[in-house]
């Protein structure tokens, strides 16, 4: 017997209700929220078809204004005025500091910079929350209902704590998150799918991701319905943002106001901020722009700027990102001929001589049909669609990669990778790891972010302890350590003992506050360091094993020192004492030493060792007849 659905006169019924979900594209910039109608993505706009919103947000004593309303107030009002608080998101004071003066006032404080306002002090988690806030009412009231959840885009290189962040911020401005998905992976969904006729929907692409303060390249293969992220490397310290700036210094400069920067005021700094990025932007269709501006003491500025001026002075920053594209190709191991094409992402990649750069440094087309500003937000829409559950005529499926391998400290303070960089989300990947000394009950874990041999060149993530192991002697106990990363790049850790089942488990959220560089440098110091990190680790290798038989050697003398004649103690003791003078030079460039020395140990206390052996045998069948045997 069929059953009858029944519902409301133009109402949906309920097996056919279109689920509501959005992406949002978080930008340093500019932000937007786009949703898919009848099929198809499409950014939604203000009641004046306005469809980005400046990432700006204005605090005045008893209220909060978001978008254009907001940065019309930076120049009056600077100090109230928070723009591209995303390149604050995740990082401490002394790293913010480092950024760009963006005229408003930072507050040291734990973990992750905070800035003053009018309201109060506000963690760049709060000021994101209300740009996404303002996104989620624009939502609503477009779609006249409420969402089911949203997809919200990091950029590729965002770490741990900048994803932990964003995620913060959209929890706050009471968005359910459907998933964080990297920005290139986004324009890669609207690109693939967007059946565009000059783009082919097979083969290896770069997505080049120029924003307002990130950069990304991601290396992605597209194959039968499959996104598959083949490498992703970038710079979360480079964007937009600093081409406006070699702006400004140049002002600064032609100006004559270098010796009069310290006493600028906020205003004065806003005002030529805002002249910089306008010239900037007015480059890219004209030969020459005018750059005029009256500064509070009446001081004029009159320049002229030609697009060669422009270009000479941040070719240097054109170059650090043809770097990176090279170097997510060779970490992908594909090469520039390999490519179908290059996505291009990010307002800052209207830029005519970023195009340029990009064309003559690849043999395929560079792609740039779709608005460079909506196409990662359509692409999340895509995603959010999906995984609203509602059904498309494209079935297809993303696989994402994480940017940095994550590992465990192990003895000797080495670093051993549980989940390598570039592994496809999400997954879960275990490890066996055991006890160092005898009886030990307990085993500390430390889970670390990086791609550096030693634990101090890596980041801390988290600690915790799994205890109650039952005592064993060393090496009996078997721990099995599990690292899974959910599809929004976020771990969780997880220890258990096999023998007893005894288990710990930590949901990493780690501390805010990366420094500058942390990331980038991670991946430039795991390779420029490779020779000198492999030295080190093969020298703690040696030293945690020549620390293993010392302690044995040690306890085995204290046992049973009786079983030795004058002359082997003295033996076994000389041997100890090379080890240990070979480990208080500390000298890596002496494992070989070391090892030997070990060896050595081995050899020396092998009679010993049998005695011991033969000793244990007799006590345990002391009183023992035949036949009970």
């Amino acid at each position: 017997m069929a059953l009858l659905q029944i519902s409301e006169p133009g109402e949906s019924t309920l097996p056919h209700q279109h689920r509501l979900a959005v992406g949002i594209d978080l930008g340093t910039t500019n932000s937007l929220v786009a949703t898919v109608r009848h099929g198809f993505p499409t950014v939604l706009s203000d009641e004046d078809a306005r469809a980005l919103v400046p990432s700006v947000v204005h605090y005045a004593p008893d209220a909060t204004t978001v978008g254009y309303a907001a940065k019309a107030l930076q120049t009056n009002d600077p100090r109230n005025t928070i723009a591209s608080v995303k390149r604050l998101m995740g990082r401490g004071f002394v790293d913010a500091r480092a950024l760009p003066d963006a005229g408003y006032c930072l507050v040291d404080t734990p973990g992750m910079v905070s800035v003053k306002t009018a309201q109060g002090v506000k963690s760049p988690v709060e000021v994101s929350a209300d740009i996404l806030k303002f996104l989620h009412a624009r939502a609503t009231a477009s779609l006249g209902d409420e969402l089911v959840g949203a997809v919200i885009t990091v950029p590729a290189y965002f770490d741990e704590a900048q994803r932990q962040a964003t995620k913060d911020a959209a929890q706050l401005a009471g968005l359910n998150v459907l998933r964080l998905l990297n920005e290139p992976t986004a324009a890669a969904i609207a690109y693939g799918l967007d059946n565009a006729d000059n783009i082919a929907k097979e083969g290896v692409f770069a997505v080049y991701d120029l924003g307002g303060g990130t950069f990304d390249v991601s290396i992605l293969k597209l194959s039968k319905g499959v996104f598959e992220v083949l490498s992703t490397h970038g710079d979360t310290a480079l964007g937009g943002d600093d081409f406006d700036h070699r702006v400004y210094c140049w002002i600064l400069e032609q100006a004559n106001l270098i010796g009069l920067h310290a006493n600028l005021s906020t205003q004065d700094v806003r005002l030529l901020q805002s002249k910089s990025r306008w010239a900037k932007e007015h480059l890219t269709t004209n030969g020459v722009v005018s750059i005029r501006a009256t500064l509070s003491d009446e001081h004029q500025v009159n320049l002229m700027l030609s697009q060669a001026q422009f270009f000479e002075m941040t070719k240097t920053l054109v170059d650090k990102t043809i770097g990176v594209l090279d170097e997510a190709l060779a970490q992908a191991h594909v090469s520039s001929s390999d490519l179908q094409g290059v996505v291009m992402v990010g307002g800052a990649t209207r830029m005519v001589h970023v195009q340029r750069a990009v064309a003559a440094h690849v043999a395929c087309p560079v792609l740039n049909d779709l608005d460079p500003d909506q196409v990662v937000a359509l692409g999340a829409a895509m995603q959010a669609n999906l995984l609203a559950g509602n059904r498309s005529d494209d079935d297809w499926l993303l696989l994402d990669v994480i940017p940095l391998s994550l590992g465990v400290e192990t003895m000797g303070g080495l670093t051993e990778k549980i989940i390598p960089r570039n592994s496809t989300l999400p997954l879960a990947r275990a490890q066996e790891f055991t006890t160092f000394k005898d009886g030990q009950t307990a085993m500390a874990l430390h889970v670390v972010q990086g791609e550096r041999e030693l634990v101090s060149e890596c980041r801390s993530l988290a600690r915790f302890e799994l205890r109650g192991i039952p005592p064993m002697v060393a090496g009996a106990a078997r721990v099995r350590v599990t690292y899974q990363v959910d599809a929004d790049g976020l771990l969780t850790v997880s220890a258990r003992e096999i023998n007893s089942g005894v288990s710990a488990e930590i949901t990493v959220k780690p501390s805010y506050g990366l420094s500058d560089n942390d990331i980038a440098k991670m991946l430039t110091d795991g390779n420029s360091h490779a020779k000198d990190d492999m030295q080190a680790r093969a020298w703690r290798e040696v030293l945690v094993d020549a620390q293993r038989i010392v302690l044995a050697v040690n306890s085995a003398i204290s046992e049973d020192g009786e079983l030795l004649t004058e002359d082997e103690r003295s033996d076994l003791l000389k041997h100890i004492k090379i080890i240990d003078d070979l480990i208080q030079a500390n000298d890596v460039s002496q494992a070989d030493a070391l090892r030997a020395a070990s060896d050595g140990l081995a050899h020396a206390s092998e009679e010993f060792a049998a005695r011991r052996m033969d000793k244990a045998i007799a006590h345990a069948l002391a009183g023992q007849s035949i036949d009970t045997l």
